[in-house]
């Protein structure tokens, strides 16, 4: 697969990342559609449905109304052999293409999003030396509400979705018929990223011993919220917690934070408590990695109104109380960020599309694009970024790294 540039033959030189064209990151990708009456490139219309998602296209009809609005722009980067292609055709490719395969050829650019930073370190207060900064992968689900499609007697598609919290990537996705499949699409999500010294965030509902396992063996932490699906060591480590700070944590080694944090009319109070997990608790030995155990407080206040919830986690980090706070709130993030961020901006829970293929590669290039306006040094908000992208291509080529020629 090739796409032809006018001039030069290549896509004009990225800046931001380190890589001679954006079509090299696709061209091991087989083409799934029929040989014949095939007229447009595969990589004219997967860069042509980059750019629409970035510029506020949602479904395939809004990608083939912006290729057709953005036209001269367009033929003087692609090839374009027969023009502009049909919003028909953009939506036959996305619903042939394999998500798995559509999203590993996105890995070499994730993984240069991802190194930018990793020159950078800070210090840590918990052991009082310059270190590097973990970098922290929550890993959590969401609905796209409005996807079911009861012709076919299927449900509101699950997408398992793994985030980089502080650098703000989205990591990878896998789809579900179902929530409560997530159990097992959360091993198969971690297999297709790295988590090597990075630490992994999940919900109860990932609470598993092979999870944990999985996370270890790819040399990564683990920091894994405890709920009643875990029913004994929940309990368990409850009431060990319960009697320690009776005790006033007189016979154990404990480590505390609080912190303040203001965001979306609400100031949420967070207090953090970690401590060695005992050796009483029920099945530790069948924990791979097992180090710690901790709790958050949450007390929020949002107008006059004020809630709170407790949530217990175990985990394979060492004491460091910050390190632990950073964790959790960094799962929090994924839905103050990501899936706030998809709602709202991207307005995913409106889609309407049936077809799964094309539900998740559209789910994914919102992901996708969610993570290049991260990258943006300007001061403006993910909502602002997208509207300026489809109003102005230079800008668009801004954010997608490329230098005009």
């Amino acid at each position: 697969m090739s796409v032809a540039f006018l001039e030069s033959e290549v896509m004009p030189e990225l800046t931001s990342h380190d890589v001679v064209s954006i079509l090299d990151y696709f061209e091991d990708l087989e083409d799934p559609r029929s040989t014949i009456n095939r007229k447009h490139l595969l990589g004219d219309l997967i860069v042509i449905s980059i750019c629409g998602v970035l510029a506020g296209a949602d479904g395939p009809k809004a990608i083939g109304v912006w290729a057709q609005a953005n036209s001269d722009w367009l033929h003087q980067h692609l090839s374009l052999p027969h023009g502009i292609p049909s919003h028909d055709t953009i939506g036959r490719l996305l619903a042939l293409l394999k998500p798995q395969a559509f999203q590993t050829c996105f890995q070499n650019w994730i993984r240069s999003l991802r190194s930018h930073d990793n020159e950078h370190s800070r210090t840590t207060s918990d052991n009082n030396r310059k270190a590097p900064v973990p970098e922290v992968i929550a890993i959590d689900g969401k609905a796209l509400r409005r996807s079911h499609d009861r012709k076919n007697n299927l449900g509101a598609m699950f997408l398992v979705s793994a985030w980089s919290v502080q650098k703000g990537i989205s990591l990878g996705q896998l789809a579900t018929e179902e929530k409560s499949n997530e159990i097992t699409a959360i091993p198969e999500l971690i297999d297709n990223i790295d988590v090597e010294g990075a630490i992994v965030t999940i919900d109860a509902a990932g609470c598993q011993k092979n999870i944990a396992a999985k996370i270890i063996d790819g040399r990564g932490d683990y920091v894994l919220s405890l709920k009643g699906n875990q029913g004994n060591l929940h309990q368990a480590a409850a009431q060990w917690i319960e009697s320690q700070m009776a005790n006033d944590f007189a016979d154990v080694t404990a480590r505390k934070y609080e912190e303040i944090v203001k965001g979306h009319g609400r100031v949420d109070h967070l207090i953090y408590y970690q401590f060695r997990a005992p050796e009483s608790l029920p099945g530790r030995s069948l924990w791979k990695g097992l180090r710690t155990i901790g709790i958050a407080i949450r007390i929020s206040k949002q107008g006059e109104v004020e809630t709170s919830d407790t949530r217990i986690f175990i985990s394979s980090l060492r004491l460091g109380v910050k390190r632990f706070a950073a964790a959790v709130r960094g799962h929090w993030g994924i839905e103050n960020t990501l899936h706030w961020c998809l709602d709202v901006t991207f307005r995913e829970d409106e889609s309407r599309l049936r077809d799964r293929h094309a539900a998740d590669n559209i789910a994914w290039l919102k992901r996708f694009a969610i993570s290049l306006f991260k990258q943006c040094q300007d001061k403006e908000s993910i909502a602002m970024r997208r509207r300026m992208a489809g109003w102005n291509t230079d800008y668009l080529a801004q954010v997608l790294g490329l230098k005009e020629t």
